[in-house]
C-alpha cells in the first residue's frame, strides 16, 4: 500500500509545474553602477575596494576592541540575529509541507449497542478498542508548496542582510562615539590652552594699566573675550561625556563599566591613507539593505506562486490502517482489518473570485517590493555621493582653516611683541589674541567634522559586516 501510495506521488511529482512567475533580478541602469561622481578628491581612491574592517585604518586597537565588543554584544544586533532565527524557523516550518504527514490514533468507549447490532446471545454492553495509522502527502502539482519555501528562504535572506545592516551602523556608531570623545578631548585641550593665553595677555594688560599704559577699558574687554572662551569648556567636557556614555550603551555596557582605555585618547581620529571607495556597482554588491530589498522582492514574487495555486485543486494521497476489538489483544490478530488507499481532491469552486483578490494582493505587494528596491538603491547611491561631497569639502574646509590659523598665530606673535616695546595698545592685542583664538577652536571643530564625515561615509559605502563576530545571547555581566 506505501509503495503504491509513494510511487502514484513520484508519478504526479514529476508532472509538477510552479504557478507564477518566476523570479528575475531586477537589472540596474549603467549610470548607477559607474564611478561615484563626488570622488575626485586625492583624499579618496576610487580603484581600491573598500576595506570590510574598516576602522582598522585608524590603526587605533583600542577602537578595534570597541567595535568587536559592540558587535557582539550591542542589543540592537542581538534583535537582528533573532529576527534570523525566528526566520530560519518559519522556513523550517515551511519546509514541513513537503513531507508526509503521519499519524497514529486510538480510543477505547463502553456502551450499549441495540439487539440488532448484536449477535443472539452476545452481550450489549461491551468495551470497544480502536486503533489506526494515517499517511498522507500534498503532491505539489501547481508548486503552492515550491513557492512557499521559496518565499520563505528569501524572508531569511533579507533577514539576515537586515542583520548585516544592523552591524554597518553599530560600527559606524561606536566609531563615532569614540571619535566625537576623543574630538571633544582634544577641543577641550584647545579651549584650555586659549583661556590659559587670555589669563596671561590678561595679566599683561592689567599691569600695564597699573602703571598708566593702558586703560580699565582694555583689561575689562579682555577679561570678557577670557570668559566667554572659560565659558565653553564645560560644554564641551558635557559632550566628550555623552560620547562616552553613547559609547558604553553600543557595546552593551552600562557607563560605569565602560574600559577606563576607552576614554584616554585625546587626539581626533584621523587618516594617513586615502580612503578606497570603489565604484557604483561594488556599492550596491555590498550594502546589506539593498541586497535585502532584493531578497524580499525575490519573496514577494514567490508569494504570487503561492496566492495562484489556490486556483487550482489540491492533490493529497492518503493511506490509513486501523483495528477495533472489544479489547487490546483482539487488535493484535483477531480483530478485523480495516485499509483505505486514495486520493483526494479539494478544489473550490466557488472560492475562486477570493483566490484571484489575493493573487492581485501579492502582485501589488510585488510592485511595491520593486519600488522599495528601486528607491533603496537610489538613497544607498545619493547617500554615498553625499558622504564624498561632505568629506572633500570638508577637507578643502580644514585646508583653507589651517592656513589661516598659521597666519593667525604669526600675527598674535608679532603683536604681542609690538605691545611689549609699546608700540600698539591692547586692544590691538585684543583683535589679534581673538582672531587666533577663533582659527584655533574653528580649526578643532573642522577636525572633528573631518571624522565624522568620514564615518559617514564609511557608513555609506556599506562594509564592516563581513566576518563579523559571535553574538552573545545573553548581556554581558
Amino acid at each position: 500500500m506505501l509503495r503504491t501510495l509513494l510511487a502514484a506521488a513520484s508519478a504526479l511529482t514529476l508532472a509538477a509545474c510552479a504557478t507564477g512567475p518566476d523570479y528575475k533580478p531586477p537589472v540596474q541602469s549603467p549610470a548607477a553602477a559607474g564611478g561615484f561622481v563626488a570622488a575626485h578628491s586625492p583624499a579618496l581612491d576610487a580603484n581600491a575596494p573598500v576595506a570590510g574592517k574598516w576602522w582598522r585604518l585608524y590603526d587605533d586597537p583600542v577602537l578595534d576592541g570597541l567595535i568587536a565588543d559592540a558587535l557582539s554584544a550591542n542589543t540592537d544586533v542581538r534583535v537582528a540575529v533573532a529576527r534570523l532565527a525566528r526566520a530560519r524557523a518559519s522556513l523550517r516550518e515551511v519546509k514541513t509541507d513537503r513531507l508526509p504527514n503521519v499519524g497514529v490514533s486510538a480510543g477505547a468507549t463502553y456502551g450499549r449497542l441495540p439487539a440488532t447490532q448484536r449477535a443472539p446471545g452476545a452481550q450489549r454492553e461491551d468495551w470497544s478498542i480502536d486503533t489506526g495509522a494515517s499517511l498522507s502527502y500534498e503532491v505539489d502539482l501547481f508548486g503552492r508548496v515550491s513557492r512557499g519555501v521559496e518565499a520563505a528562504r528569501g524572508d531569511v535572506d533579507a533577514a539576515s542582510f537586515d542583520a548585516d545592516a544592523v552591524r554597518v551602523s553599530v560600527a559606524a556608531e561606536t566609531a563615532r562615539a569614540y571619535a566625537d570623545a576623543a574630538s571633544a578631548a582634544e577641543r577641550l585641550d584647545v579651549a584650555n590652552r586659549i583661556v590659559a593665553l587670555l589669563d596671561r595677555s590678561l595679566r599683561v594688560t592689567g599691569r600695564r594699566a597699573e602703571v598708566g599704559l593702558t586703560t580699565r577699558l582694555d583689561t575689562a574687554r579682555i577679561a570678557a573675550l577670557r570668559n566667554q572662551r572659560q565659558a565653553e569648556v564645560p560644554a564641551i567636557a558635557a559632550e566628550r561625556d555623552a560620547a562616552l556614555f553613547r559609547l558604553a550603551t553600543l557595546t552593551g555596557r552600562a557607563p560605569a563599566d565602560l574600559p577606563p582605555a576607552a576614554g584616554m585618547r585625546t587626539a581626533t581620529l584621523r587618516l594617513s591613507t586615502p580612503i578606497p571607495v570603489g565604484d557604483g556597482a561594488q556599492l550596491l554588491a555590498r550594502r546589506p539593505d539593498v541586497r535585502a530589498a532584493e531578497r524580499r522582492l525575490a519573496a514577494a514574487t514567490a508569494r504570487i506562486g503561492v496566492a495562484t495555486a489556490d486556483l487550482y485543486p489540491r492533490i493529497q494521497l492518503g493511506a490509513s490502517i486501523g483495528s477495533t476489538g472489544p479489547n487490546i489483544a483482539d487488535l493484535f490478530g483477531a480483530a478485523p482489518l480495516r485499509w483505505l488507499l486514495g486520493p483526494l481532491i479539494s478544489w473550490s469552486l466557488t472560492g475562486h473570485e477570493r483566490a484571484r483578490a489575493r493573487v492581485a494582493g501579492a502582485e501589488a505587494d510585488t510592485q511595491a517590493a520593486l519600488a522599495t528596491f528601486d528607491g533603496t538603491v537610489l538613497t544607498s547611491l545619493r547617500e554615498t555621493e553625499t558622504a564624498l561631497s561632505t568629506y572633500a569639502h570638508a577637507l578643502d574646509r580644514r585646508t583653507a582653516l589651517q592656513a589661516a590659523r598659521d597666519e593667525a598665530e604669526v600675527a598674535a606673535r608679532i603683536t604681542r611683541a609690538q605691545q611689549r616695546e609699546g608700540q600698539i595698545d591692547s586692544l590691538a592685542l585684543l583683535d589679534a589674541e581673538r582672531t587666533a583664538a577663533e582659527t584655533q577652536a574653528a580649526l578643532a571643530l573642522i577636525d572633528a567634522q573631518i571624522a565624522d564625515a568620514q564615518i559617514d561615509l564609511f557608513k555609506a559605502l556599506g562594509g564592516g559586516w563581513e566576518d563579523a563576530p559571535k553574538v552573545q545571547t545573553a548581556a554581558r555581566n
